[in-house]
């Protein structure tokens, strides 16, 4: 009789990936959303991240701190947050990766409301040789990156 061991060792080290996936997809939410407001205004404030991000100040609090420890941001008590070589990588990353997905599905006919929203949620999970794939299709087809 199976135990079914090595499936349920699958499945929990896709289950991790998941979970890993997704404090990955929070850091790049904060990454790009602080790129984005200091390229707008000058500076990414906290109480900023928190009205566009619709969470608490203390969420966006202990959010800056995680990211300080892995090196994406700094910042200063009662100060703006300011990105690092490192951070602003990783902006410029998801930015592409969000600017080729919504190619793709703008490129497949859905609707430009939806596919922004979908684009969000699909860029956090494409592997980068999917994407490399979803881009050579793109440029095949004559579809520009914007």
């Amino acid at each position: 009789m199976r135990s079914g061991g090595g499936r349920a060792s699958a499945r929990a080290a896709s289950f991790d990936r998941t979970r890993a996936d997704h404090r990955q997809e929070l850091a790049e939410d904060y990454v790009e959303l602080i790129a984005e407001l200091t390229e707008a205004t000058g500076e990414a404030r906290a109480v900023d991240l928190a009205a566009r991000l619709g969470v608490t100040p203390a969420t966006v609090a202990n959010a800056i701190a995680r990211l300080q420890r892995d090196g994406y941001v700094r910042s200063e008590p009662y100060r703006a947050i300011f990105l690092t070589e490192r951070g602003r990588a990783l902006a410029a990353y998801c930015r592409r990766r969000h600017r080729i997905v919504l190619a793709l599905l703008a490129a497949l006919g859905v609707d430009p409301a939806a596919a922004e929203q979908d684009a969000e949620g699909i860029e956090h999970h494409v592997s980068e040789p999917t994407l490399r794939a979803i881009e050579r299709w793109l440029a095949r087809q004559g579809v520009p990156i914007d």
